[in-house]
This record gives C-alpha cells, structure tokens and sequence, in this order.
C-alpha cells in the first residue's frame, strides 16, 4: 500500500497489513491528461494540473486534522503492474474502510447552493458506492474544499438520494446483514467507464476476490455472480425473472441489465421500478422486465 506523506510529499510503501494512521480521498476522476498517476507524481511531472493541486489540497487538509498520511488511488496505485492494479482493486474496499476519515471530494458541487450537493455526480458512480460504505467517517467536501456535511450528519438525506437504509449509514446495523439482492439494489444506477468495473468496484461489498480480466466485458458480473453463489446461501440474487423477450440474450446481459435498473426497497424486500435496459447493441425485442424479488 503506497501512501504519501502530508508534509513532505514523498510516496511511501508500507504493508498492507500494518499500515500507519492515514486519511482517503473519494473523487471522481477527470480526464486522463488531468490527473497524475503514480509514476508522473514520483518523477515531479504534471504539477500544473487540476490532479495534482487535489493532491496538494487533500494533504492540506488532512494535516489540518492530523494526519500524517493520505492514499488518492490516481497516484497510489502503480496501473503499469496488473499485479498491482489487481491487489488494489480487491483490497479497496478494506483500504477505505481502515482509513481514519474518508474526504469525499464533490468536485461538480458549489457550496453556495445548499442543495446542490444532492444531486452530485458523486451519488451516480460506480465505485463510490464501497468509498461510501466502508469508511467510518465520510466527509463531503465541495469543489472549493469547503465542507459540506458528514455521513452521520446527513444520513437520512442520504438514504433518499441512494436507498441506502439510515442504519446502515449510521453504523447501527452492518451492511452484512442485508441480503445479496438488497445490496446489488443500493448498486442500480450507478455507471462505470469500463463495462466489468461495474462488477469488480461490488467486489469489497461482498468479501469476494476474483482476478481482473479487462476486455471480458459484461462476463465480469457473470463472474462475479458465481462468487456470490459459491460463497453464501442467500440466493436472493436468483429472484431474477427472465423475461419471455430476453430468452435469447447472453444470461450476463440481462443479468448485469437487471442491476442498471432501479430498485426500490420495500417492507417486504425489493420490487422492480422501471424498465430494463439492456447495454447498447444488445437489444433483442421489447424492454419492458418484470421480476420478482421478494428478498
């Protein structure tokens, strides 16, 4: 685990399994030539750019609360190494979740409109589920480094926005008790750049491990659903439906289709609200999907 240090900049390796006290950033990325990876950050390069002044301010402000360390995935992690690359993605969610606080950095946000922070971009990516479940402490920060509000403070605003329950964002009840199926619904939604980013940022959600395979497409949640179903006894997430329209569509179509959709919890468990959408290039007949989820 790569970490730099508040003060003096400097990337530093430490074990996975002892790391010291240290703050996380939860960001959504901007373009490629905007941010700086971990090997432009290690040489001095790109310092004119939007990525490395949210380096200069994470450390600023982590200092201020006192921390001696901050993680940022854009320059931690070391993408030239797919061994690399893989560890961190299965150990991510375990990195936010041992974090002492998690600055979640609403970058399309203008603190001057207080309800502006609702309807962020933030709530809509993939990964940001995990940066928002695991940690403890989550700060919300706006595009000036303004705060905005907590996790705690905002939890029922919160439950609204994502369908998370308050209990769970508050720490009173664990995500783990909440059935496979619900826990792919607080997931509906959300969008990743990459096709099987959309399974592997569910990965930390579930305790799973899996390699990465890029360019398998949407055979990663298929994947992905065959962990789930060898590792728990829920088969929640076989509540599915196939509907008669979507009989000769590959199974990991529909199935990762189903998940795009919006799901609502109910006091009787999920129940389908809107229609489903299958990935572009994969329409076979009409769209309309009806399951049956009872959770």
């Amino acid at each position: 685990m790569w970490l730099i240090n508040t003060t003096s900049g400097v990337l530093t390796e430490f074990d996975n399994e002892d790391p010291p006290y240290y703050a996380i950033l939860s960001h959504r990325w901007g373009a490629k030539e905007q941010e700086q990876t971990f090997k432009e950050y290690r040489k001095g390069l790109k310092q004119d750019t939007p990525g490395h002044y949210k380096i200069l301010k994470l450390r600023e402000i982590a200092l201020t609360d006192g921390y001696e360390w901050v993680w940022v995935d854009s320059a931690c992690i070391d993408k030239r190494s797919s061994a690399e690359l893989s560890e961190a993605i299965n150990s991510m969610f375990t990195w936010y979740r041992n974090a002492g606080k998690c600055y979640a950095l609403l970058s399309d946000v203008d603190n001057t409109d207080e309800e502006g922070w609702k309807s962020s971009e933030w709530w809509s990516r993939g990964w940001t589920l995990q940066e928002l479940l695991a940690p403890a402490d989550v700060t919300f920060l706006d595009t000036h480094w303004e705060l905005i509000g907590t996790k705690t403070y905002y939890a029922r605003a919160i439950w609204i926005i994502t369908g998370i329950p308050e209990s769970v964002l508050l720490d009173r009840v664990s995500y783990l008790h909440w059935t496979v199926a619900q826990k792919l619904s607080w997931a509906a939604g959300r969008r990743t750049k990459r096709i099987e980013d959309r399974a592997y940022s569910l990965l930390g959600l579930f305790h799973i491990n899996m390699p990465l395979l890029y360019g398998e497409g949407h055979k990663a949640f298929r994947r992905l659903q065959i962990e789930i179903l060898q590792k728990y006894s829920d088969e929640s997430i076989l509540a599915w439906q196939t509907p008669l329209s979507l009989v000769n569509v590959p199974h990991e179509i529909w199935s990762l289709a189903c998940i795009q959709t919006t799901l609502v919890l109910g006091r009787g468990g999920c129940r389908q609200s809107s229609e489903l959408k299958i990935p572009r290039g994969q329409q076979a007949g009409a769209s309309s999907f009806a399951p049956t989820l009872t959770g």
